[in-house]
């Protein structure tokens, strides 16, 4: 049984963790038309070697794999890897999403889906992996955003951040000072897929308040406004 396949186009590369091999085949050829190179594997461990070995550009990555979940494999990506993630499930539960959005991942799928739908996720998560800002960096305190390399310092120290959260501290940094309704926050964020639920702006938010040491109960860069949103503060106490 052939377990990788790989398509012979240049362009994005893409690594596929699914034990589906009917949609594999079909995604496969599918999205080579769009210029992705498609790795595509069946079993967990085997996606890790491959994320190794030869790392992608981003990941689509299924929530039911028979040898390791995936919120397990996703949880070992990002132990080494920021690499963009995409997760698909057979399940829709809000719970499930919750889980994937705290591990790291950039973006959620629930199955069944068009692949064009695919597409255009994987294309805005790639978008927010891509400087496109003209202003190179912004300095507030100890933090220091550098908008060329797509990266965050904290007193010097480079931080661990996804696509996903380098957008949304891109977006507080700019609005310094600012409160941002979660609404401001859903139209502002590209290509996320919110669901219309503010739980997952929450836990987003939490993530990048655990990468830069901030406690919500004393914060001392993102302050929670009861009722209204979030307000960057960037360090200070004001």
């Amino acid at each position: 049984m052939t377990t990788t396949q790989t398509t012979r186009t240049s362009g994005v590369r893409v690594l596929l963790i699914d034990d589906d091999e009917k949609l594999n085949a079909l995604l496969v050829e599918y999205l080579a038309r769009f210029n992705f190179v498609v790795r595509a594997v069946v079993r967990s461990e085997e996606g890790l070697r491959a994320l190794k070995v030869d790392p992608p550009d981003i990941i689509i990555l299924d929530v039911m794999l028979p040898d390791m979940d995936g919120f397990a494999v996703c949880r070992r990506v990002r132990e080494s890897s920021q690499t963009p993630i995409v997760m698909l499930t057979a399940r829709g539960d809000v719970a499930d999403r919750i889980v994937g959005l705290e591990l790291g991942a950039d973006d959620y799928l629930a199955k069944p889906f068009e692949p064009r739908e695919l597409i255009a996720r994987m294309q805005a998560v790639l978008r927010r992996s891509t400087p496109a800002a003209p202003e190179d960096r912004v300095r507030v305190g100890s933090l220091e955003v550098n908008w060329t390399t797509l990266s965050a310092r904290l007193d010097g120290e480079l931080l661990s951040l996804t696509p996903a959260e380098f957008e949304l501290l891109g977006l507080f940094v700019r609005n310094r000072g600012r409160v941002l309704s979660r609404d401001r926050i859903l139209d502002q964020t590209r290509g996320i897929d919110w669901d219309a639920y503010d739980r997952s702006i929450d836990v987003l938010v939490s993530r990048l308040r655990q990468k830069l040491g901030d406690d919500p109960k004393q914060p001392a860069f993102i302050r929670t406004m009861r009722g209204t949103g979030y307000r960057f503060i960037g360090g200070s106490d004001d």
